[in-house]
């Protein structure tokens, strides 16, 4: 039966081996590289961040009202690929399949206004199954979807995961399908009924709070309601040991983090609990915090890996 986890035990029990390596020298060394190599892997990380198409040009006061000057932006639409020892994670899913390739695709499925507003510019092969593919992986290959809120832009393609365990807030599954009179309720509008319902018999996890994801403390989400009831972040910790925070849109841009709020909100005050809670824990752990729609953080350092 393989012991090496139980001779690794012993070893370190021995002052830094010197009682190995008074034995025989070369078999300290052997073990130690034994050791090693066989240590669980609680950093082997790894980020990929891709986005589903663009968004704009569009004025950035249609998104920041209180944003003082007018200016045309264009923004990502953020989606992210994790592996982990354990499975594969994707963060969002990015916008449905069936707005690619034409505005007037758009207008099938999205309301004419969000089409007319955001001009999205996704194309076939920017769609989440497409990236995956790009970056050597399949739907298939997807362990877990975590989905940070239900708007159009974020949990559009969840159906295409039927395998995937589904980890959303329990109450914001409540808030994509009946939302609050003030968020609007067209099928077609910001929560679009049928990304949900057409993954309705799927396996959804519903979780209320923060959750370890798979035990190590590697893959956190992290509970950030305010643009949505039930809006999660996620925390990931890499192989190098860097920490990095996708806010999604807990924090769109940096803007935001300028002080000038996102427009768009279930709760103003929950809102700004989280933004604070979020650039705490960057500046108390010594992270990075990566925003959904900021174009210039995209420009740095999207469609590439992050180790």
């Amino acid at each position: 039966m393989w012991q090496a986890p139980a001779l690794c035990n012993e070893a370190n029990n021995h002052n830094d081996g010197e009682e190995l390596t008074k034995k025989s020298g070369i078999l300290a060394s052997l073990l130690a590289a034994l050791c090693v190599s066989t240590a669980p892997s609680a950093q082997s990380q790894e980020l990929y961040w891709t986005t589903s198409g663009m968004f704009g040009p569009f004025n950035i006061q249609g998104l920041i009202p209180t944003f003082p000057t007018a200016r045309d932006i264009t923004i990502p639409v953020s989606m992210w690929i994790v592996k982990h020892p354990k499975g594969v994670v994707v963060f969002d899913t990015g916008n449905n399949v069936a707005i690619s390739d034409s505005t007037e695709n758009c207008k099938k499925y999205w309301a004419a206004g969000s089409c007319d507003f955001l001009k999205p510019s996704q194309q076939r092969s920017d769609v989440i199954d497409k990236q995956l593919e790009k970056v050597g992986l399949k739907v298939d290959d997807v362990k877990v979807v975590v989905t940070s809120h239900s708007h159009l832009d974020h949990a559009g393609n969840i159906a295409m995961f039927p395998k995937a365990v589904h980890v959303f807030q329990k109450k914001e599954l409540y808030q994509g399908y009946w939302p609050e009179k003030f968020q609007g309720r067209a099928a077609n509008g910001t929560f679009v009924l049928n990304d949900l319902v057409s993954a309705r018999d799927y396996d959804f996890y519903e979780i209320d709070g923060d959750y370890d994801l798979f035990g190590d403390g590697t893959v956190k989400i992290i509970s950030t309601p305010g643009h949505t009831i039930g809006h999660q972040s996620l925390k990931v910790k890499l192989k190098s040991g860097q920490m990095i925070i996708l806010s999604q849109d807990a924090i769109w841009m940096q803007e935001n983090l300028d002080g000038y709020p996102a427009g768009l909100n279930f709760s103003i005050q929950a809102y700004t609990d989280s933004l604070n809670k979020l650039k705490r824990m960057r500046d108390l752990e010594g992270g990075k915090l990566f925003m959904a729609h900021d174009a210039g953080q995209f420009a740095k350092d999207g469609n590439k890996w992050h180790k």
